[in-house]
């Protein structure tokens, strides 16, 4: 049985007046968040307070960088070349880098956000690219990456330290990858269900995929996303069956 699990979340996606996610709420169940850089989502302002919430309570703080996409956050698919993908991440790490200094912190990982994250899963350049930025930046960082995908074998040869990513709150497919976002049954919103699949992923390292396959993966990490409506409680029930579980939460 695996001993420990970290529970990480996308946050500090607010822009300006516009408020996103329930950062606060889940915050005291997570051990690690991803923060958005200002390109798909967040601000100077979200990425600061956000960074200071995490602190505050003793949570790794991550950067989320994504594509240039305000209007669709960062998950629409854009033409970018391996360039564009490694100076995307560059400036977007050193950026949320400068921000948790300035907070009394440090950044402990990088997660790449939405399409650019499904795209480096598949790509080799995208994901060489990605893995080269973060290594340029600060070769001490953990790189998060789909669990079995192109995007980790990329990270170890960057000489990162690479953390296997499985999902709570989204189905996969066959090849291991997420069922895209626009089709039936990508996102999981019953929470006992979600508590299932995660036990299935941490102690037996498979998952049963949409159509019934079962799919093997190595759980590292544990993703939930903080725009579901219904994240804090799912935090709160994905404690109670790790605690009983004895399963411990701690970042990697």
């Amino acid at each position: 049985m695996k001993h420990y699990i970290d529970l990480n979340c996308d946050m500090g996606e607010s822009f300006g007046a516009w408020t996103m996610g329930h950062d606060p709420d889940v915050m005291p169940w997570v051990s690690s968040v991803n923060i958005a850089c200002g390109f798909h989502a967040g601000d100077p302002a979200t990425m600061r307070r956000t960074v200071a919430l995490a602190l505050e309570h003793g949570v790794r703080v991550g950067a989320h960088p994504g594509l240039p996409d305000l209007a669709g956050f960062g998950r629409r698919v854009m033409a970018v070349t391996p360039q564009d993908a490694y100076d995307l991440v560059v400036v977007q790490v050193g950026a949320l880098a400068a921000v948790a200094r300035s907070q009394g912190g440090s950044l402990h990982h990088v997660k790449a956000h939405g399409a650019l994250y499904n795209m480096a899963a598949r790509d080799p350049a995208l994901a060489q690219a990605v893995a080269r930025a973060v290594a340029d930046v600060d070769p001490g960082l953990v790189l998060y990456a789909l669990a079995g995908s192109v995007q980790v074998q990329a990270g170890l040869d960057a000489g990162l330290a690479v953390a296997q990513e499985v999902f709570a709150d989204r189905s996969y497919q066959p090849d291991g990858s997420l069922t895209p976002r626009q089709q039936p049954g990508a996102m999981i919103t019953d929470a006992e269900q979600s508590v299932r699949q995660v036990l299935q992923m941490v102690e037996q390292g498979q998952v049963t995929c949409l159509s019934g396959e079962l799919v093997e993966l190595k759980a590292d990490t544990l993703c939930l996303h903080g725009d579901q409506p219904d994240a804090a409680d799912f935090a709160r029930r994905l404690h109670a069956a790790f605690q009983e579980r004895g399963i411990g939460v701690q970042a990697v």
